[in-house]
């Protein structure tokens, strides 16, 4: 008989050990599946399980996300798309990912598409300055990365890192992409807005704030989220703005936000008191960096529309779907 484990401190050491444990069998069984192309009775005979246990570690490994999948074959109609989107936006680069057409997910596809593209940047050799904005989709993009060891580049936040009642912002990245890549981090430590242009003004005249105001304006390569604006818009949904200051930004014409700067619907910059409390660094020239925009789905068309005509972006990641309607 096995020796028993008194209850307290101790049982809920042998319960993390035990579901450790477990993921590590996820773990296992997954990489011989879809990296060793083992079939489930082969992974049941490698480790002893049966062919149902093999089946659900499998199962296992990717609904703990242990498993990253990407489709290296270009689908020809993706690539019709992006080339059309080039010649239509004169961006830079675009990369299109197959739509699915019964999720609502307005990260799957491009997260994993994104993760890829920072991936390639930072496996540079030579230093680099990556920018990075602030929101779901990027954070999404950024989990999916995997560790790597890159000294030589520098990595920096271009929004703000505190949210409106002071505590750290949820969806601000830059902590994530600390966790899993070794090296320069350089976090904004503000809000998003600040309440008044007197307010942003004292801020950005601190020592540690102006170099990396600096630092983002030097930018070899920017990745951005698009915010659609609205009640339902990020700005609104985490407390930045109000329901009727924001109601009253979209009537005034309003289409748009990149990193909390706002713009109308031919992509220019609001002149006016909203942008004047920004806190976040200026969206980094196309003429100097590539600044590359992730967004998909419906309700980021118009932002979306509205970045490429103002030019705010000479790079995108999105999926068929939105292609098809930004080519409209």
């Amino acid at each position: 008989m096995g020796a028993l484990i008194a209850p307290g401190r101790g049982s809920k050491v042998a319960r993390r050990s035990d579901v450790h444990g477990r993921l590590d069998d996820a773990a296992r069984a997954g990489w011989l599946y879809y990296v060793a192309g083992r079939t489930q009775d082969e992974i049941a005979a490698a480790m002893g399980i049966s062919r149902q246990s093999a089946q659900r570690l499998v199962s296992l490994a990717v609904a703990e996300r242990l498993i990253k999948v990407r489709l290296d074959h270009p689908i020809a109609a993706c690539l019709e798309r992006g080339e059309a989107l080039k010649r239509r936006f004169g961006l830079r680069q675009v990369e299109i990912v197959p739509s699915d057409p019964i999720g609502s997910s307005t990260t799957v596809g491009i997260a994993e598409a994104g993760a890829a593209e920072i991936e390639r940047w930072l496996k540079r050799q030579e230093p680099i300055i990556l920018a990075i904005g602030t929101g779901r989709t990027l954070k999404a993009a950024v989990d999916q990365l995997p560790p790597m060891d890159c000294p030589q580049h520098r990595i920096v936040s271009l929004t703000g890192n505190i949210g409106p009642d002071g505590s750290a912002a949820y969806y601000n990245v830059i902590f994530s992409m600390a966790d899993a890549i070794k090296s320069r981090h350089f976090p904004m430590p503000l809000p998003v807005l600040c309440s008044s242009p007197e307010e942003r003004e004292t801020l950005h005249e601190q020592a540690l704030v102006r170099s990396t105001l600096a630092l983002g304006a030097q930018a070899d390569v920017t990745f951005v989220g698009i915010g659609e604006l609205g009640p339902e818009g990020p700005l609104c949904v985490d407390g930045f703005l109000g329901r009727e200051e924001m109601e009253n930004l979209v009537a005034e014409g309003a289409a748009g936000e990149i990193c909390g700067w706002m713009y109308d619907h031919e992509g220019r910059l609001l002149s006016d008191s909203i942008n004047d409390r920004v806190a976040s660094v200026p969206i980094p020239s196309i003429e100097t960096c590539c600044v590359i925009g992730l967004a998909q789905g419906v309700r980021k068309l118009t932002a979306l529309k509205a970045a490429l005509r103002g030019r705010l972006i000479n790079g995108l990641i999105t999926d068929e779907k939105t292609a098809e309607q930004l080519l409209v």
